[in-house]
């Protein structure tokens, strides 16, 4: 049932009607993030502006036990920000603020709003940088990156967001706010700070965020290399490690994400591959020289067609934005498609891709596959049409390949989370044990179930029915389960 009005009139007395979007065409906006197969448009819409007005929100929605939901810039690909029907929506946006850049112990303070290259923006003048690079770096906020513990390209080398974050400001379930971590990530008791991060928003909202900075590297280099299959790609992305070698970072691109990246910009990619190599070495000039020797060896070793060395820093930033644009660039190939997101061991690279487009084949769907191949961390997108009525299959084709990556020693997800999209595949990750370990942590920290609900862990509701209005599942209704 709709939100009494008295509890919309608190949150106009505390943020100022503006703030509070009760208007169906505007809630309308934020009814779902990057995963828009599944829509839900919220109740309300709170937009606040300061950390304190953060807090104040979720004290009501905790005073009414109203569910809530945290929003950045809505670019998540697993529906972790997908509202509740009956619920309200807080957006993050507005929290933008770089509050602090300490270029003396290299760290930042900053709101949740800012994005993340805004971060690498700020400190660039004093020689740093931030080091995970999604690649929707450009709108993604660090509020959604530790949400959802984000990576990106560079993360073989320098880690995941949770490497880089010292300490979080953050709302509670019932308002309480605490500083989870410190300046120094050294803390005594239980590391909360680890526990919090990743969490997809299910264990409080962050206020604000204290980054560990990188001193920027003497230089970079950057190769771009064609091969004559994707397996030959793979042995390389092994050769390379084998040989001590750890680079800043190495992806993969197959002829599909090619065709589409390329038509989109222009950046120089062959189209006539069957797949592409970047290859990315930084450190001191004497290193990257003597490693980026060994890597041309080891890509000729291997068939390599063609092989572009950037010459320049703009050479290289063409390079990236080819590779960066893939995801959105599909649009250009297909009317509709599904991201997925997960981890193979990577000496199973060229089988699992291979299983792939065996599976796409069965599927009558196309496959294209773009990849952090340094840490096995795939990214195939799912072609497909809604309107020839594609969509289940493709749906239960993206469902497959994720539980497929687990059946081969993997993950379910490498930095897209779990969300809506992936909670129902849980168990074939975890057993019963390890998801009540998690269900009790999850009660510790929101016992009356309002912060996030329905993402992360499965539920009957959750995978029985469609997200929506809330309706008994049928082996509820005869008293077999329970709702959680």
């Amino acid at each position: 049932m709709p939100l009494a009005r008295s509890i919309h009139d608190e949150f106009v007395a505390l943020l100022g009607a503006a703030d509070v979007l009760d208007d169906p065409v505007r809630t309308r906006t934020y009814e779902c993030d990057g995963l828009t197969g599944s829509r839900v448009v919220p109740e309300l819409v709170l937009l606040p502006r300061t950390a304190e007005d953060v807090a104040g929100c979720v004290r009501i929605c905790a005073r009414h036990r109203i569910p809530f939901v945290a929003r950045g810039a809505g670019t998540g690909l697993s529906g972790g920000a997908l509202p509740v029907a009956e619920g309200v929506v807080i957006g993050l946006n507005r929290l933008n603020r770089v509050l602090e850049v300490d270029p003396e112990n290299r760290r930042a303070v900053l709101e949740p709003g800012v994005t993340n290259l805004e971060i690498t923006a700020a400190a660039s003048p004093y020689g740093l940088y931030y080091a995970p690079d999604p690649s929707s770096q450009q709108v993604c906020t660090i509020g959604g990156n530790v949400a959802e513990n984000s990576g990106g390209a560079h993360c073989l080398k320098y880690g995941f967001t949770t490497n880089h974050v010292l300490s979080m400001e953050v709302v509670l379930p019932d308002g309480e706010v605490v500083t989870l971590g410190s300046d120094t990530m050294e803390q005594s008791g239980p590391d909360l700070r680890g526990v919090f991060l990743g969490s997809e928003g299910t264990l409080g909202i962050v206020t604000k965020v204290t980054v560990r900075l990188l001193r920027t590297p003497e230089v970079m280099r950057t190769l771009l290399a064609d091969f004559p299959s994707v397996s030959a790609g793979g042995q390389v992305v092994s050769d390379i490690v084998a040989a001590g070698i750890v680079p800043a970072a190495v992806e993969m691109m197959d002829a599909l994400a090619i065709e589409a990246a390329e038509g989109a910009t222009g950046a120089g990619y062959s189209l006539d591959t069957p797949a592409a190599l970047v290859v990315e070495l930084d450190g001191t000039v004497e290193e990257c020289e003597e490693q980026f020797a060994l890597v041309k060896e080891i890509c000729d070793r291997h068939g390599c067609t063609r092989l572009h060395i950037a010459g320049s820093p703009e050479e290289r930033a063409n390079i990236w934005r080819g590779r960066k644009a893939a995801f959105a660039a599909v649009g250009r190939i297909s009317p509709d498609y599904i991201v997925q997101d997960g981890v193979v061991p990577r000496t199973r690279l060229a089988e699992i891709l291979e299983r792939i487009d065996e599976m796409g084949t069965d599927a009558g769907l196309r496959v294209a596959n773009v990849f952090h191949a340094g840490d096995g961390n795939l990214h195939p997108l799912v072609l497909f049409s809604a309107a020839e009525g594609q969509t289940e299959q493709a749906e239960h084709l993206s469902a497959q390949i994720a539980e497929l990556c687990v059946e081969m020693g993997g993950s379910l997800s490498g930095e897209h989370g779990i969300g809506t999209d992936k909670a129902c595949s849980m168990p074939r990750m975890f057993g019963e044990d390890d998801l009540a370990v998690m269900r009790r942590i999850r009660d510790g920290f929101d016992p009356d179930h309002i912060c996030n609900p329905g993402k992360l862990l499965p539920t009957p509701r959750l995978c029985g029915e469609k997200p929506g209005l809330y309706r008994p599942h049928p082996l509820e209704e005869a008293g077999l389960i329970e709702r959680l």
